[in-house]
């Protein structure tokens, strides 16, 4: 029975049976900071388990095929996958659940029926484990299935309770088993194992036997039936639920290789066409044992990369992202190891979506982001994965084990932290490479380069941070009282107020915290506002707005002496709504770049400015022209057709159960501000912003480029600032017509058709530079002395540019004969370049035109190379240069007597 089957016969079995079929969640969260990937089917029905949310549609029976991964923070397989039989990145987990409705009778009844009837599996085969004191799960066993007390096992709240926490709800649960010996047909003991769980005949097993022929694979569990049935108390007293709840999961690799006789799952349907695919794209043949784990890494992490790209998961360094990173740079590692230095999991990544597409939709619907985006991660890793192995060989040397796990020695932190920085390997890939070679890896040393970095990061920025940093505002007392401040900005640019704190700064500046104030925070890339406080006798010019300790600070230089009592606060009108207009626009922006490039562009950074915005995405390469006009296009159709924005203040859950998009990493409180444009954009944002979107006026794109690995960044205007833009471009315009002497509208024409006298010129050029340079060349040759049969020629000469320069120097190649020429010029462009030649008899003699080269670009304070047969080099300084040409010959002699 293959995997697809047994997927649908699961599903097919509890809808018969008055379970509602829900679809698996994404492998990412939705609104669970405690975990980092979704590692089991209970997970988006956490909330209705805690009592938080009702069940979806007001069911109370759900099914599910969801959808896991394990691998980084508490569930980490990764070090374990392709060396052990049933270790997996990404998996599926079958499961039915109960919210409040049947128990432990039902669950034990599905669950049985469904394994012996509709899989056919013995029962005679079949054991189960029970918590020790749930004496009613036992006799539930015994009744429905009529296992006897022999072949249910009770164990301790370490095997057979659940809890989800400290405190909350939890409750025992009970294991299916399957005895491997004669469900798999290439069973085996391992070696030396010995003892009553290895006897074949026997029917049944002590408890002790039981639990060793687990732990030696005999006995697998492949099935979980969870009992919610308490709340755990603080002080660890358990209170019985109202409502007791069932949450099972089965594996469905598991139970894929049991029903397929195979103890080990990577050789069932569900992986065997990866691998077969891995043997292809590698040209080697899979070997069943250890020395095919490298086949299993790819094939396995080829699942998780496609799965995790799909659910909007993007490579990194850091978070959901490096995990998924880690993912990918070991399997391009197992590839190497196999001898591919090409990108090899983008082909088993095409399989995956080809065998799982059908189930699971997204894989086909975002095939291009995924196929592309393993391309250039492995292009990425594969261009330093050389270097990096290279330096790892020197730090970690192969040696004799024999046998032995005697330490050889241990790589430090400093050089582990340049394998990751320099050469891009995840500390976790060192390791595991320290640990083949019997190495150990100085991780707190690493921790602390990290961190050293990271100091120096922080402390690079806040060096070019214009302004008051924050901890010195929070530091010693302000003059008055502790009351909060109200931002009012959203709605008013002008308020009447009072000043309840202040603060005496260097310089004659002055820290100032209003009761109602406009002014906004630096804050979600919006920069600080600007403007003016005014009280009697005095006023704050505002060039820096700082939250201290919750509270806003208005900071700027002082005229008079600020007092307690009433002020009024302004904002320039003009400066506001420009921010608002970009702020608006990158929302817009946002939801283009989704729409055209697909859901895995995030936000990684912004700027929103008065006069730009800047937005940093992910994105695995640079935009085409047509994509970027696409973008663009969307933005201004968003602004033309003047859409209404909406705010609302919404719990952070519903908010995100709504479809807002948040920033991964960003801290938000339990009540969030949800900006909607209805229909095009809807995120969590604490920003100004137009009211409608015709307010922007118009978005124009300046540029876009790459900062970073997988990161891109758009830069730019609107309103005013794109009119001005238009301007200028206009302006430019009518001064090129005037320069290339055009008619109006004709430039275009007039360009090209200078363009193509130019390059008609520079090939005639050519043409009498390769000739001789209208007898330049031959004077040249004819002034040249002799030296041991050979021309000996050094000379400033006259070019406009390189090329015309690198002319001379072939033409002088070809009419010299046997000889080594050496020319200088002073560029049209302001630079100065040396170029020497060498004939063809001399360069297979030794004599080398880049050595030569060298040599003298060092005397005239410069840098040079290139060829045995013609090198060149700049030069900074023309006098320096002169005086060395003048030398040349001398230096030529020296190489050609070198070569007698």
């Amino acid at each position: 029975m293959k995997a697809a089957e047994i997927r649908k016969k699961f599903t097919d079995y509890f809808e018969k049976n008055g379970h509602i079929v829900h679809p698996s969640s994404s492998v990412v969260p939705g609104d669970d900071p405690t975990l980092l990937f979704t590692n089991a089917g209970m997970v988006q029905f956490k909330k209705v388990f805690l009592g938080q949310q009702q069940p979806p549609g007001g069911k109370r029976r759900a099914t599910t095929v969801q959808k896991c991964v394990r691998a980084g923070g508490k569930h980490n397989d990764l070090e374990q996958v392709g060396h052990t039989k049933r270790h997996q990145t990404f998996f599926e987990m079958l499961g039915n659940f109960s919210f409040g409705d049947y128990f432990k009778r039902d669950a034990i009844r599905f669950a049985w029926e469904f394994v012996t009837k509709e899989l056919s599996l013995p029962p005679e085969h079949i054991r189960v484990t029970v918590f020790e004191e749930d004496d009613e799960a036992r006799a539930l066993w015994r009744e429905i299935a009529g296992l006897p007390d022999s072949r249910i096992y009770g164990l301790g709240a370490h095997d057979n309770f659940w809890q989800m926490a400290d405190t909350g709800p939890c409750g025992p649960c009970t294991e299916i088993f399957i005895d491997m010996a004669f469900s798999a047909k290439d069973f085996a003991f391992p070696a030396g194992a010995k003892g009553e769980w290895t006897e074949l005949d026997r029917k049944e097993f002590s408890k002790d036997a039981f639990i060793e022929g687990t732990e030696g694979e005999r006995f697998l569990e492949f099935w979980n039936l969870v009992f919610m049935q308490y709340d755990r108390q603080p002080d660890g007293s358990l209170v019985p639920l109202p409502k007791p709840s069932v949450d099972t999961g089965a594996g469905l690799e598991r139970i894929t290789g049991i029903m397929q006789g195979e103890s080990n799952g990577f050789h069932t349907d569900a992986f065997l066409t990866l691998i077969s695919q891995v043997e292809k794209t590698v040209r080697k043949k899979y070997d069943r044992g250890e020395a095919g784990a490298s086949f299993r890494v790819i094939a396995d992490h080829s699942r998780a990369v496609a799965f995790l790209l799909a659910d909007g998961v993007y490579p990194s360094n850091e978070g959901r992202g490096y995990v998924l990173r880690r993912i990918l740079r070991r399997g391009v590692r197992h590839a190497w190891l196999l001898g591919r230095r090409q990108p090899t999991l983008v082909d088993v990544v095409r399989v995956v979506i080809d065998e799982m597409g059908d189930v699971y939709p997204e894989l086909r619907h975002r095939s291009k982001h995924i196929i592309d985006t393993t391309r250039a991660e492995e292009d990425r890793f594969l261009a330093t994965i050389e270097g990096g192995i290279s330096r790892f060989e020197e730090l970690a040397p192969l040696q004799t084990t024999q046998g032995s796990a005697a330490l050889h020695g241990t790589i430090s932190g400093e050089d582990a932290f340049k394998l990751y920085d320099t050469f891009g390997f995840p500390i976790d890939l060192t390791e595991l490479m320290a640990r083949e070679r019997g190495y150990s890896v100085d991780i707190a040393g690493f921790e602390t380069a990290l961190q050293a970095q990271r100091t120096q990061s922080q402390e690079d920025r806040r060096s070019k941070k214009i302004g008051v940093a924050q901890d010195v505002l929070g530091e010693g007392d302000w003059a008055q009282g502790e009351d909060g401040t109200a931002f009012v900005g959203y709605d008013s640019l002008d308020v009447s107020t009072e000043v309840i704190a202040k603060r005496d700064l260097p310089d004659g500046r002055v820290a100032v915290m209003l009761r109602e104030t406009p002014f906004y925070a630096e804050s979600g890339g919006q920069i600080s506002d600007r403007g003016e406080i005014q009280g009697e006798g005095w006023r704050v010019d505002v060039d820096e707005v700082r939250k201290v300790d919750g509270r806003i600070a208005a900071l700027g230089k002082v005229t008079g002496k600020v007092a307690t009592g009433r002020a009024r606060a302004t904002i320039p009108r003009d400066r506001r709504r420009d921010t608002e207009r970009n702020h608006t626009a990158t929302h817009l922006l946002h939801a283009a770049l989704r729409q055209v490039l697909g859901e895995h562009v995030h936000q990684s950074g912004s700027l929103v400015a008065p006069e730009r915005l800047r937005f940093d995405f992910s994105h695995h390469g640079p935009l085409t022209p047509q994509q970027l006009n696409e973008v663009e296009t969307l933005v201004n159709r968003g602004i033309l057709d003047g859409v209404q924005l909406t705010f609302e203040q919404k719990a952070k859950a519903d908010a995100v159960a709504a479809g807002a998009m948040s920033l991964f990493g960003e801290k938000y409180g339990d009540v969030v501000r949800v900006v909607s444009i209805p229909g095009l954009s809807m995120e969590l944002c604490g920003g100004t912003h137009v009211r409608n979107t015709s307010e922007i006026g118009v978005f124009k794109i300046v540029s876009e480029t790459g900062i970073a690995a997988g990161v891109r960044r758009i830069e730019a205007v609107t309103g005013r600032a794109a009119l001005d833009l238009f301007r200028a471009h206009e302006r430019q315009l009518q001064e090129i017509e005037q320069i290339v002497r055009a008619p109006g509208g004709q430039a275009v024409k007039r360009v090209q058709a200078l363009v193509e006298e130019r390059r008609v010129l520079d090939k005639r050029l050519g043409e009498v530079m390769r000739s001789g340079g209208g007898g330049s060349i031959k004077a040249l040759i004819d002034q040249s002395e002799e030296f041991k049969g050979a021309r000996v020629i050094a000379a400033n000469v006259v070019a406009p540019d390189l090329p015309a320069l690198q002319a001379m120097g072939d033409a002088l190649r070809e009419q010299m004969g046997s000889g080594v020429g050496v020319l200088a010029a002073s560029l049209d462009n302001g630079k100065n370049t040396m170029l020497a030649v060498v004939s063809d008899d001399l360069r297979d003699r030794g004599v080398r035109a880049d050595n030569i080269m060298k040599e003298l670009a060092a005397a005239a304070g410069g840098k040079g190379g290139g060829k045995p047969h013609m090198a060149q080099a700049g030069i900074p300084d023309a006098g320096l240069m002169a005086s060395v040409v003048a030398g040349a010959a001398e230096t030529i002699r020296k190489h050609l007597a070198a070569a007698a």
